[in-house]
């Protein structure tokens, strides 16, 4: 082969080197093996189709290989838990952890109430949570799901003053504080109630029997917080 021919060949080779490492493998822009933004929460390809992501429109994401579901930030990341798959499937969790090992600083279970009786799941889940350092957040919907994982990602980088001056305003903790100022009833009873009935329009029209049956709840703290529930505003007479 002449001197020509081989420089043609190097020359070719070169070319196609350069091309190769500037494009990552995969079709797509976000192939697992591009270097992901350094801003954007990283989500596992396996929750694909998971309708919680449609609802992550605050902060940029992209798709990444990893071990969590989610990552939202350099030593934070999200395990995702549907509660019907986790009753349907009580050791997947077990095997996740074991696969994520101690990696991460902080590490946060989502679980999705998504069934009708939520609470010896939640006890069990709730232990698994102490034993194995993490942070458990529940969810009612598919939203707020998304919400979450949204929020700790935009917070990534924020002092906690931040969060906790606006904690008091959400509406969730209006209606716990609600239902705490009912003498007797303490912030699990609220949590309680709310996972039972989903929502304050259904508590309120709960009968006192559906009340008593909730756990912690007896014949007597139930009647308190019916009687506070049902009981007439009166304006008084001067």
């Amino acid at each position: 082969m002449s001197s020509e021919n081989n420089e043609e060949l190097i020359e070719h080779v070169e070319k196609k080197q350069k091309l190769e490492e500037s494009t990552p493998s995969g079709s797509k822009t976000e192939s697992m093996n591009s270097k992901p933004k350094a801003n954007a929460l990283l989500i596992n390809p396996k929750q694909r189709g998971n309708p919680l992501i449609k609802h992550i429109t605050g902060v940029p994401y992209e798709y990444s290989e990893m071990i969590p579901d989610y990552i939202v930030g350099p030593a934070s990341c999200i395990l995702f838990l549907s509660l019907r798959y986790h009753q349907l499937n009580p050791d997947y969790i077990h095997d996740r952890l074991k696969t994520l090992g101690s990696s991460f600083n902080l590490r946060v279970l989502l679980v999705q109430v998504d069934v009708a009786e939520p609470h010896n799941s939640l006890k069990h889940l709730t232990r698994i949570c102490i034993l194995a350092d993490l942070t458990l957040m529940l969810a009612w919907s598919a939203e707020d799901a998304g919400k979450i994982i949204e929020t700790y990602k935009a917070y990534e980088n924020k002092p906690p003053e931040s969060i906790m001056e606006r904690s008091e305003s959400a509406p969730y903790t209006k209606l716990v504080n609600a239902l705490t100022s009912v003498r007797s009833v303490n912030k699990t009873d609220a949590m309680t109630l709310l996972s039972t009935f989903g929502t304050f329009e259904a508590i309120v029209k709960a009968p006192l029997d559906a009340l008593s049956l909730c756990p912690g709840f007896g014949t007597q703290k139930a009647q308190r917080l019916h009687k506070a529930l049902h009981e007439p505003f009166l304006r008084s007479s001067k």
